[in-house]
């Protein structure tokens, strides 16, 4: 079914809440601090084009729509077409010294290449992702930990 759920939990010490908030729903400066989104265009109010391309030889094209963002509760949700289709959604909890931004994913993979090889590749795509994610999770502390 090529279908997979993925969660990963970041942890970004000294950094407030609204902060990561902020950074988290600014699609477009994905690029300057996510090494494996390679580029981002703002289609329209909610939604804008995401292309990434981790250690594996492809790209995954999607189209990120904002479904939710609520900036007190620190969620946000967003639908995801194009190469991916399901949701992405985070959520942040602030804590006394940091913030703990938990990312959930539900998607099922509609590139063809990716549906092809889903029974035999499952296990490189999963740690494809994971590394995507530790790059992801590094980079924004690194991003953010700028003044």
């Amino acid at each position: 079914m090529a279908e997979y759920r993925f969660r990963s939990v970041w942890w970004l010490p000294g950094i407030p809440a609204r902060r990561v908030f902020d950074a988290v729903v600014d699609l477009e400066s994905y690029p300057s601090w996510w090494p494996d989104v390679r580029s981002v265009r703002q289609v329209d109010d909610d939604t804008a084009e995401v292309v990434c391309r981790s250690r594996l030889p492809y790209r995954i094209v999607v189209a990120m729509h904002r479904e939710q963002q609520d900036a007190s509760a620190g969620r946000v949700r967003v639908r995801l077409s194009g190469d991916l289709d399901g949701t992405l959604t985070g959520a942040l909890h602030p804590l006394a010294d940091g913030t703990r931004l938990e990312i959930t994913q539900h998607v099922r993979a509609r590139k063809p290449l990716l549906r092809r090889l889903d029974v035999v590749a499952r296990p490189f795509f999963r740690a494809n992702h994971a590394w995507m994610m530790r790059r992801g999770h590094d980079g924004l502390a690194a991003y953010l930990a700028v003044p």
